[in-house]
Parts: structure tokens; C-alpha cells; sequence
């Protein structure tokens, strides 16, 4: 019999002549090819109970070589119908690379099993899960690695034009402020912000910085819109927080020094307790009535006091929730919600889009005090993030090369007055030199203009033409608008010192004013044309300095204030998208 199985088992050996006979093979081992068959059927054994209990559907067979075999067949160790009749031996020569495979692959499906097998784990954030998704994390709930999603939003600038810009799902407010400043090749200075708009409700707030544009335009109604202007004023608390935050308007629940860092680092630390308090008209949810409240602002919400200045707990009733809301002002209180003044703020929940009964509705008594307000609701929201904020465009500034120059308005370079009479430059340091040096300059720039007027213009237009129009062509002037209208525009981008425009008068036609911040206070100057042998100049103080048009005066009052009560510093601009 063992003659027989050997005779066909010499021609298909596939161990070759130089290797030994399969009979001597058979001999010398024999017991070593009873141990490996019978270890190879266990380990077989083993393999289709690990398939049986995972029920997992596969392709591969334990021990598969160049025969598939359906892993339904009964596993003998004699003689197969399928193939001819294979030694142990050969069986495991030819079968164990590919067996070390196949258990390595059966170890990963059966940690995938023990893994799906587990307990459903509740999902952490379950805001994130779709209205189809259940809010626990089963095996492939997650969605695979791809590109980021990208959405389209529609930008507008302060003269009704706009741009549609594509942005990813994760850019921020800062981030398209810069794309939009590239895309209209405006100056970056770090002060260009993101207009949230609702002009159905009256209502806008400029976005913070590390806010999601996308996230935010989920919250808005189909009449809103982003914005793309200017705000000095983002950051301008952490330069000064004393003007911001009247000392009667603060108190502390632990000693403080008074300080501006102290002060600072009051709001910014969330274990302090800083609270705002003082007087609001309130206007009553669904009701057209206005009521005068104290009201008190802390980190855990805003509250008002049902007895007079009480801050007893038992007599203070929650006004408004800080962490689910955000603070706007009021575009026109007394028109659309008849407020008592012009100063109105608003605390409006994410949740509302067009409902102004849920809105919580304050008005204060001036401009500074709802500054106060406002200025203490973003820091008691956010605290570290704002500062992390203003932090971040100054960094990139240290980081620059010393041989490339920041990027920034030429309004907010720190000017100063300089003499190059001699061969070299140096800085005026005594201020009655500088003025005297400012205004030998003004007379030359008259000689000058004289000088033009004799020896021809080379412009089409005449020289005194010329002086009366060029200013039309400079950001700051902004041509026949209202006093009202300059205002408005001087308070959206930002109650800082030294922020102005220029306007065409209302009263006289050949008269300009200027309107200038300070103090958080709004001020108006006229600019009067005045004549000196034949040539027309333009004056602030009644002729004392004299220029030969307003581009010169602008130069001049940004180097020295005059008669102004501050430097001209910020001008106030509006880009075409």
C-alpha cells in the first residue's frame, strides 16, 4: 500500500533531485510527520471555531495554498478527492507562510469583533451628531478622513457693494478679514472686523476674532448679512481700560489696587469676580415699556434688582444668560423700539432669528456707560480668548524680518517733526521749535503754490481748482453727507482719540468740517476758505495757520494738534468690495 502511494508521489515532488527520496523521508521521520499532522489539524480545529464564533464571512482558508478548498469539508488528514494525496510534510512547508497570514488577519477581525462587541459608548458631544444620528460612538460613526467643506458667503461693504467669497468650514473671522483685505488690496493694520447685521431687528456686533464665520451664519435669518468695515476700537481696552470702565461702574469681590494691569487681570482671571453695576432703562419682554433698573453684570449672567440698589440675593432676578447669548447695539432704538435714548445694547439669545419679543432690550444714559457695558460683557464671556486676540497681530509684527517693514496705515505711524536744514536729519524735540518749524513749512508750501500759479500748472486743471477738488480722491473725506451720518460712521468704527473724517458743510457751501474723536466724544470743526494775495487757502483757527489745501491741513494736524484737542491719528475709510 505505502508502494503504491509513493510511486505517483516521486513524479509530482515538487522538493526536486536535490533532495531526498520521499521513502527515506517517511523513514527517518516518522514520528516527527505524525506530531506536525496532528498539530496542524488542531491548530485547523481551532481556526474554523475562531470563523464560526466571529461569523465572519471570508475568503481566505487556514493552511491555503494553490488548491482552494470550501472550509465546509471535513478537515481528515487522509487522502483529499480534490487534490492528490499530500505528506504532512509537504503540507506544512507549503501551507505555513501563508498560514502565518491568515491568523495574523483572523487577530485583526476578532479585535474588530471584541470591539463592536463592546457597550455603546455615549457620545461626549452629542450637539455634534446629526438629527439621524444617535448620540453614542458606534464602530464607523465617524466619518472618514476628506477634504474640508467649503461654503460660499456673501460679504458687503458700508457702499452697498458686496463679494461673494468661498471659505472652508474652519476659517475664522480673522482669517477672512485678511482674505477680503488682499482680495481689495486694502492697507492690513490689524483693525478691519466682521459685521454681524440685522437689519430687521435693528441690531449688529462686530464678530470676535476666533469666532467661526460659518457657525455664526447658521444663527442668522435670510435678511442679515455680514459686514466688512472698520473698528479701531476692537482691542482699544486693553491700551486704556480706564476710560472704559468708570471706577463708580466696578467693583471687586477682593481687594484690588486700582491699577489698569490689576484691572485687567481681574476680568481676564476666572476665579476673580468682577461685576458691573449702575442704572439701565429695561424694556419689558412683549411690552413697548421702557423701566429704569440696577443692574448688576456678572460672570454667572446679568441681573436686575427688584428693590431699589439691593444686591441681596432674594431681591435680584436673572435678566439674561451670557454663555448662550451675545451682545449687539441697537442701530435705531428710539425709531424701532421707541428707547428712551440713543445709547442702546441688546442681548440677544443664539437661538432667535426673527422673534424681537425675545430679545433682552437696555438702553444707558450716554455713549461711554454702554461702552462700559458691552466692553465688560465680551471680557466676562470670553476673558483669555479676547486677549489671545489682541495678542496675536502684535506677535506677527516681532516675528517680521528687521529688513521688511510692517504693513499699516500711514495715519497710525508715531509722526514726529524733523529738521533736515542741515546734512543730516534730526528730531524736534522742543515743541515751540516744532511749531516754529511747522510753520515755515506752511509758507513754503504757499511760495510754492505762488510758484505754480506763475510759472503755469501742468495739471488741466487751474491751481486754485486743483486745491478745491484733490481732496476728493483721500479716503478720509467722505463729500456731502449729514452731521448725523458722520456720526453714526465715527462711532461704527470705534470712539478711540484721534479717529476723523472729512465732510463737505451743510451750512456753507464752501466751508468744510471736520469731525474729529475724542474722549469718546464726538466733536465738529469748520475748515474755512480765507484768500492772502489772490490765492485761496483753507484755515481752523480764523487764518492763524493757513493752508493751501485740505491734504496739506491733514499732514499738518497729524503731526501737531493746533487747536485741536489731539492729534489727527485714525482716519475713518469705506472700501468697495
Amino acid at each position: 500500500m505505502d508502494k503504491v502511494e509513493q510511486t505517483p508521489r516521486s513524479q509530482q515532488d515538487p522538493a526536486g533531485p536535490g533532495l531526498p527520496a520521499q521513502s527515506d523521508r517517511l523513514t527517518h521521520h516518522q514520528e516527527d510527520d505524525v506530531d506536525l499532522e496532528a498539530l496542524v489539524n488542531d491548530m485547523n480545529a481551532s481556526l474554523d471555531s475562531l470563523y464560526s464564533a466571529c461569523s465572519m464571512q471570508s475568503d481566505t482558508v487556514p493552511l491555503l495554498q494553490n488548491g482552494q478548498h470550501d472550509r465546509s469539508q471535513p478537515r481528515a488528514s487522509g487522502p483529499r478527492s480534490v487534490q492528490p494525496q499530500v505528506s504532512p510534510r509537504q503540507r506544512v512547508q507549503r501551507s505555513q507562510p501563508v498560514h502565518i497570514l491568515a491568523v495574523r488577519r483572523l487577530q485583526e477581525e476578532d479585535q474588530q469583533f471584541r470591539t463592536s462587541s463592546l457597550p455603546a459608548i455615549p457620545n461626549p458631544f452629542p450637539e455634534l451628531c446629526g438629527p439621524g444620528s444617535p448620540p453614542v460612538l458606534t464602530p464607523g460613526s465617524l466619518p472618514p478622513s476628506q477634504a474640508a467643506a467649503k461654503q460660499d458667503v456673501k460679504v458687503f461693504s458700508e457702499d452697498g457693494t458686496s463679494k461673494v467669497v468661498e471659505i472652508l468650514a474652519d476659517m475664522t473671522a480673522r482669517d477672512l478679514c485678511q482674505l477680503l483685505v488682499y482680495k481689495s488690496h486694502c492697507v492690513d493694520d490689524n483693525s478691519w472686523t466682521l459685521v454681524e447685521h440685522h437689519p430687521h431687528l435693528g441690531l449688529e456686533r462686530c464678530l470676535e476674532d476666533h469666532e467661526l464665520v460659518v457657525q455664526v451664519e447658521s444663527t442668522m435669518a435670510g435678511e442679515s448679512k455680514f459686514l466688512f468695515r472698520k473698528n479701531y476700537a476692537k482691542y482699544e481696552f486693553f491700551k486704556n481700560p480706564m476710560n472704559f470702565f468708570p471706577e463708580q461702574m466696578v467693583t471687586w469681590c477682593q481687594q484690588s489696587n486700582g491699577s489698569q494691569s490689576q484691572l485687567l487681570q481681574n476680568f481676564l482671571n476666572s476665579s476673580s469676580c468682577p461685576e458691573i453695576q449702575g442704572f439701565l432703562h429695561v424694556k419689558e419682554l412683549g411690552k413697548k415699556s421702557w423701566k429704569k433698573l440696577y443692574v448688576c453684570l456678572r460672570r454667572s449672567g446679568l441681573y436686575c434688582s427688584t428693590k431699589g440698589t439691593s444686591k441681596e440675593p432674594r431681591h435680584l432676578q436673572l435678566l439674561a444668560d451670557l454663555e448662550d447669548s451675545n451682545i449687539f447695539s441697537l442701530i435705531a432704538g428710539r425709531k424701532q423700539y421707541s428707547a428712551p435714548t440713543d445709547h442702546g445694547l441688546c442681548i440677544k439669545p443664539n437661538k432667535v432669528r426673527n422673534e424681537a419679543k425675545e430679545l433682552r432690550l437696555l438702553c444707558a444714559e450716554d455713549e461711554q456707560t454702554r461702552t462700559c457695558w458691552m466692553t465688560a460683557f465680551r471680557l466676562l464671556k470670553y476673558g483669555m480668548l479676547l486677549y489671545q486676540n489682541y495678542r496675536i497681530p502684535q506677535q506677527r509684527k516681532a516675528l517680521l524680518s528687521p529688513f521688511s517693514t510692517p504693513v499699516r496705515s500711514v495715519s497710525e505711524n508715531s509722526l514726529v517733526a524733523m529738521d533736515f536744514s542741515g546734512q543730516t536729519g534730526r528730531v524736534i524735540e522742543n515743541p515751540a521749535e516744532a511749531q516754529s518749524a511747522a510753520l515755515e513749512e506752511g509758507h513754503a508750501w504757499r511760495k510754492r503754490s505762488t510758484r505754480m500759479n506763475i510759472l503755469g500748472s501742468q495739471s488741466p486743471l487751474h491751481p486754485s481748482t486743483l486745491s478745491t477738488v484733490i481732496h476728493r480722491t483721500q479716503h478720509w473725506f467722505h463729500g456731502r453727507i449729514s452731521r448725523e451720518e458722520s456720526h453714526r460712521i465715527i462711532k461704527q468704527q470705534g470712539l478711540v482719540d484721534g479717529l476723523f473724517l472729512l465732510r463737505d458743510s451743510q451750512s456753507n457751501p464752501k466751508a468744510f468740517v471736520l469731525t474729529l474723536c475724542h474722549h469718546q466724544k464726538i466733536k465738529n470743526f469748520q475748515i474755512l476758505p480765507c484768500e492772502d494775495d489772490g490765492q485761496t487757502f483753507f484755515s481752523l483757527d480764523d487764518g492763524n495757520t493757513k493752508f493751501s489745501d485740505l491734504i496739506q491741513l491733514v499732514d499738518f494736524y497729524q503731526l501737531n494738534k493746533g487747536v485741536l484737542p489731539c492729534k489727527l491719528k485714525h482716519h475713518c475709510i469705506r472700501v468697495a468690495l
